[in-house]
């Protein structure tokens, strides 16, 4: 006990460690013993010398000591053949990295569990333990740079132990035959069979591993080198044709749905696998210590990935906001003018959806008059924006804050062919003085309306000099570059015409209701405290330009919802329910349900889209509010109607108050931050979901400039 205490108070101290190691200890402290060295290993890391890791000369220093000192060395052989008997080896090798759950939840939750709470070394689990040993993000790195002199010795160290534990391979055939069982389970579950390929089931491989796998110990426990190798290239063949078989489950997932619990499942099948191959290539490798250091350096990565919680949402989300993004890709399609009809006909959707808007007001306001508890009150005005989004979706007219959200996948995969294709290398350009064309000699360049004309490459040493702005144009000529920027172009005159048609006819119907209201009734709808309020809530010195930027992340959280909604129509294949189901036949109808399938597949998305963002509106600044959060929602449409109603009731003298001008002035940023908040975000999830990183900004920046400075109206107007 004393040597014990005096190794708990110098845990940085070799000699107190080497006195204080005990294999007869309990277990708790002899596992103790063993955290306590790896951290002497490791502790202060660093190169001093410029490239040895202190891990490895601190080895280096303890294997010297040991070899020097028969005792001290006897007792650290014995405590980690205690280690070795005590413990499941083949568990370390077959579980750590792999979930016991075949859902990603329940694997997030098992990752929290790990990172929060302390592990303890009174246990006979080494997967724990290993976590325990190995707790620095540099382990690994020390690890594989032990160099062959210094592993030897390490191996010397402790072969006379391993000679009398028997055959050393048999840890690795029973961790083999541990993850050969795991992967055919899972390769017989319906969810996953029913999604593979049958022609890459059609020679059964999942059911001839265990087969191949029995008929690799046998050889190798026979000593027939020959057999031996055989089998191994059978059953790495087999483990390959199995990683195929899942991959062919992603193409059925892309046609119909992702599940991000499949995803894991596969995810978890090729990783065991791949650790199938690395147990047979450290079996059989020629310097088995070698391989085996670097399989024990494999699996320090893994039991530090184990603890990521951002590493399984990323991988596995990332499919899923994938499809989710290409879906909304294909919506977004819509809200894209290109041509003039195209631009034309945005207004007139845009127009129409100020019709409804309008009355939306004017609901909000009576909602307000009613004085429902705040709950409540929230709730009915989500409704009444549901209703009203829904009733512009069905009529096939526009808001246009909600079109930002949907457009960004469009533009990202816009994107993916300039992110993935180099940039055209420059081409050297001839340019003649101005002559007559039947005096031209071949390969000179001349000015053509539709840009410059090459004809055949010219045979004259000495080529004219290039006019700067010639040369500047043709060198940055990217197809990609200009397509991309026709694009933004596009999408910045369909955002305007969107906004212009909504405000062109919110503000003139909101002022005409209240003046018949006003010659009918004798009094405006709105009262004058509401406009009051309106005035004092809507300026542009309070907190509007806030509130406008959160509904912008509000429009982009809908269209997450519509993505997300789709999916989840598609997977379960709910379509083809409505459209062949015998019961909806017999009440639809065969015509009928065929339709509604239709009617179901094309707007189930917009459907979900405007339902979650009118509640969303509605219903987060009540919960804000109850967590102690002063939220609200600022949406440009709303908010001019909400104006607009204020000078219905005040008057025309309203237009003297400096109030209004500033409720005014805010118009437009709010629609700006409505814009571009709901496009930023949508576009950043667009180009993660898709792995793409746009390297070269200069270039799409340049283009962007050069496109203002000489067509700005390109931005506004379409062309002709």
């Amino acid at each position: 006990m004393r040597r014990w205490l005096a190794f708990q108070r110098s845990p940085w101290d070799l000699t107190a460690l080497l006195n204080a190691v005990d294999p007869k200890a309990p277990t708790a402290e002899r596992h103790l013993w063993l955290v306590r060295l790896m951290e002497w290993l490791r502790h202060d890391h660093g190169r001093p010398d410029g490239a040895t890791p202190v891990g490895v000369l601190r080895l280096r220093h303890l294997l010297n000591v040991l070899e020097r000192h028969p005792e001290h060395r006897a007792p650290v052989v014995a405590l980690l053949g205690r280690l070795v008997h005590e413990t499941e080896v083949p568990a370390l090798f077959a579980d750590l990295g792999f979930s016991a759950r075949r859902e990603l939840w329940g694997e997030l939750a098992e990752r929290l569990r790990l990172r929060l709470l302390p592990g303890t070394p009174d246990s006979t689990d080494l997967a724990q333990l290993f976590s325990l040993f190995f707790s620095d993000s540099a382990d690994a790195s020390w690890l594989r740079a032990i160099d062959d002199e210094t592993l030897h010795r390490l191996a010397r160290l402790f072969r006379a132990q391993a000679a009398a534990d028997g055959d050393w391979h048999q840890p690795f055939f029973e961790a083999i035959t541990y993850l050969v069982s795991a992967v055919r389970a899972a390769a017989f579950l319906p969810a996953l069979r029913r999604r593979m390929d049958p022609q890459r089931l059609a020679a059964r491989p999942f059911e001839q591993l265990v087969g191949a796998s029995e008929a690799l110990m046998q050889a190798l426990q026979a000593g027939d080198g020959a057999a031996a190798a055989a089998a191994r290239q059978r059953l790495l063949g087999l483990l390959a044709d199995c990683r195929s078989a899942a991959a062919s489950v992603h193409g059925h997932l892309e046609a119909y749905g992702i599940s991000v619990d499949l995803i894991f499942e596969l995810d978890q099948l090729r990783l065991r696998t791949l650790r199938i191959e690395a147990l047979i290539d450290a079996a059989l490798a020629e310097q088995p210590e070698r391989a085996l250091l670097n399989l024990v350096a494999d699996l320090v990565e893994v039991a530090r990935r184990r603890r990521s919680l951002r590493a399984p949402l990323t991988e596995h989300y990332a499919l899923l906001a994938r499809k989710i993004t290409e879906r909304s890709a294909e919506t977004g399609e819509h809200y894209i003018t290109r041509t003039r009809e195209d631009y034309r006909d945005m207004l007139r959707r845009a127009a129409g959806g100020g019709v409804v808007i309008a009355g939306t007001t004017f609901m909000k306001f009576l909602l307000l008059a009613l004085g429902l508890t705040a709950f409540w009150g929230g709730f009915w005005a989500g409704i009444n924006y549901a209703i009203s989004f829904v009733l512009i979706h069905l009529l096939h007219w526009t808001v246009a804050t909600k079109q930002p959200a949907m457009t960004a996948p469009a533009m990202a995969a816009k994107l993916a062919e300039l992110a993935l294709e180099p940039p055209p290398p420059a081409v050297p350009i001839q340019v003649a003085p101005p002559v007559a064309a039947a005096s031209v000699d071949p390969g000179t360049w001349l000015p053509a309306e539709s840009g410059l004309v090459a004809l055949q490459p010219s045979a004259s040493p000495e080529p004219a000099p290039v006019p700067e702005p010639v040369l500047a144009a043709a060198q940055t000529t990217d197809p990609a570059v200009e397509g991309f920027v026709d694009e933004v172009a596009n999408l910045i005159r369909t955002q305007i015409a969107g906004i212009v048609g909504n405000l062109a006819l919110v503000v003139p119907l909101v002022l005409l209701v209240q003046w018949l209201a006003r010659g009918v009734l004798g009094a405006p709808l709105v009262g004058a405290k509401a406009a009051h309020h309106v005035l004092d809530s809507l300026t542009l010195l309070g907190p509007t330009l806030f509130f406008a930027a959160f509904t912008g992340v509000l429009l982009f959280a809908s269209s997450l919802i519509a993505g997300w909604v789709e999916n989840w129509f598609v997977w379960h294949r709910l379509d083809s329910a409505i459209a062949w189901n015998p019961r909806f036949v017999a009440v639809l109808g065969a015509p009928r349900a065929q339709r509604w399938s239709r009617w179901w597949r094309d707007n189930i998305s917009g459907l979900a889209a405007n339902v979650s963002l009118g509640l969303l509106l509605g219903v987060v600044p009540v919960l804000g509010t109850f967590f102690g959060l002063p939220i609200e929602v600022r949406h440009v449409t709303l908010s001019t109607g909400q104006l607009a109603a204020a000078l219905g009731t005040l008057g025309l003298e309203l237009l003297h108050e400096p109030a209004f001008w500033w409720g005014v002035a805010a118009i437009p940023f709010t629609g700006a931050l409505n814009l571009l908040v709901s496009f930023a975000l949508a576009f950043r999830v667009a180009l993660r979901s898709r792995g793409l990183r746009v390297q070269e900004r200069g270039r799409l920046y340049a283009a962007l400039r050069r496109r203002l400075r000489r067509a700005p109206a390109s931005f506004l107007v379409p062309p002709r």
